[in-house]
């Protein structure tokens, strides 16, 4: 018997659904688990995305990809990237792995709602891969992190970060519960799928691949493109949805979904992915700025993105432009300010050259942060580390979790707003919009700051901060990942 070419069967295969008999189309799909309110059950047909994969190639795939990546792995252990890397590479590698390796199993329960509340078999098909692929993510991470930690302890961020109240962390899980756990099938993936993979995840997955390429960690380097090809699939789950939402009429909770999940991206990512592009990756390594990047993969393509599905770029689109020179920048002066509250050691960054660098992609960079970063490196060359440590705690943003930081002297300021008698503070009037869009939902959640005046850390110092994050437990806190090497230049200038 003649076997049928894919194309006969593939589609049939795929789309098999059934009509339920003992129980209601609504009780099936609850509208507040589905989010599908509104959509006809003809209009669920014509859910489409390109992959088409089958469970055998899949699993052929990933077995080649998985290949891939462990036997690169096991051919470059005898070389000792560790010892080998530049110190700013290390740091890295351990804020990528503390903040990404277990929010990819959130990233699985994601999924796993498309299983059970898509109302389309095409998504609960792409749901199930999907689900197998975050397993996936997870596991390889977190092994490939392991094979650090005898060398270094702050690697054991990467299984145990998700577990803490780190500063960072909260931000983080505050913004993936959001987003992965907490809303309708339907909403998670536009919002996930559609917005955050789309844009945001490239920066990530291939920009720090091209860097990790030159830096000559291809260990990293072919982790991340293995794990880069699934996101491109996972990807093409929101865009059927962002469609349907539009034909039946809901056209504007599709735009306010997306804004949403934009900014709150954007925020994340700057510190994620911003900090070390432009500061951490060694200059001679870097191919374009964060910035660059930025402009390249989510200005220009996701925009272009929103206008072929008939939707608007999102009303702060002149304030996401302009944070793209500033934003990040604030965060690296708080983040390297505050390293001993860190799981990593920051790189400072700003090395002669480097300023000179960052003068070039950031015009204006040096007459702006370069004087904080005059004040703080004036107080390393006198040996006064302790002068470049806070004594205080920052202010928070109860959007982002993330401090508040501005440009000195041009943007700095606290958007507040009062709510059922508490105040709240935000990094900005965007933060503050998303807050109002649904109060509820985030009125009643506390960044570290609420927590430490409501009495919950004890005792009420920087020590009983420190270990309320799991600094001391997990590992010690950061200092500077070179250890103040880049001092010397401007001591030498100094004494001339």
């Amino acid at each position: 018997m003649a076997l049928l070419n894919r194309s006969d069967w593939y589609d049939i295969a795929r789309d098999t659904e059934w009509t339920p008999s003992y129980i209601s189309k609504e009780e099936l799909f609850p509208s507040g688990h589905s989010g599908g309110d509104g959509i006809p059950d003809e209009m669920w047909c014509t859910y489409d995305e390109p992959y088409k994969i089958t469970y055998s190639e899949y699993v052929r795939t990933q077995r080649e990809k998985d290949a891939g990546a462990y036997s690169v792995k096991a051919a470059l252990e005898r070389t000792d990237i560790y010892n080998r890397a530049d110190p700013g590479w290390i740091s890295v590698l351990k804020e990528h792995y503390g903040a990404v390796c277990v929010v990819e199993y959130a990233a699985a329960l994601q999924e796993s709602r498309y299983v059970r509340w898509g109302q389309s078999p095409g998504m609960r098909n792409m749901g199930t891969f999907g689900m197998l692929d975050e397993i996936r993510h997870a596991q390889a991470q977190l092994y490939f992190a392991h094979e650090y930690v005898k060398k270094d302890r702050q690697f054991d961020w990467a299984h145990g970060s998700m577990k803490t109240n780190n500063w960072g962390v909260l931000a983080a899980r505050h913004f993936f519960d959001d987003m992965l756990m907490s809303r309708d099938a339907i909403s998670t993936s536009i919002m996930a799928n559609f917005a955050f993979e789309t844009a945001f995840t490239n920066l990530q997955f291939i920009g720090l691949t091209a860097d990790a390429e030159r830096a000559g960690d291809h260990t990293f380097a072919k982790l991340i493109q293995s794990i880069q090809s699934d996101e491109a699939r996972h990807a093409q789950l929101g865009t059927p949805l962002v469609t349907m939402l539009i034909e039946s009429g809901q056209k504007e909770r599709a735009q306010r979904l997306i804004d949403i999940a934009l900014w709150r991206s954007w925020r994340l990512f700057g510190v994620l992915t911003g900090l070390p592009m432009d500061y951490y990756v060694p200059l001679e390594n870097r191919e374009r700025s964060f910035k660059e990047f930025m402009e390249e993969w989510v200005i220009d393509q996701f925009a272009r993105s929103l206008d072929d599905l008939g939707l608007e770029k999102p009303w702060y689109w002149d304030i996401l432009l302009r944070d793209l020179s500033e934003h990040h920048h604030g965060q690296q002066l708080g983040t390297w300010s505050w390293r001993p509250t860190l799981w990593w050691s920051p790189a400072a960054g700003v090395s002669p050259d480097e300023r000179d660098w960052l003068e070039e992609k950031y015009p204006g960079w040096n007459d702006t942060f370069g004087r904080c970063w005059d004040v703080l490196t004036e107080n390393l060359v006198n040996d006064d580390v302790e002068k470049t440590i806070p004594g205080t705690l920052p202010i928070i943003c109860n959007l982002s979790n993330l401090p508040i930081v501005g440009t000195p002297n041009t943007h700095l300021q606290d958007y507040s707003l009062e709510f059922n008698g508490r105040l709240y503070h935000f990094g900005s009037e965007v933060d503050k919009w998303i807050f109002q869009q649904d109060p509820d939902r985030y009125s009643t959640h506390k960044n570290l700051i609420d927590r430490f005046l409501s009495g919950e850390i004890e005792p009420m110092d920087l020590g009983g901060v420190l270990a309320y994050m799991g600094i001391g437990v997990l590992s010690d806190g950061g200092g500077d990942a070179l250890n103040y090497q880049w001092v010397e230049n401007y001591r030498q200038k100094a004494a001339a």
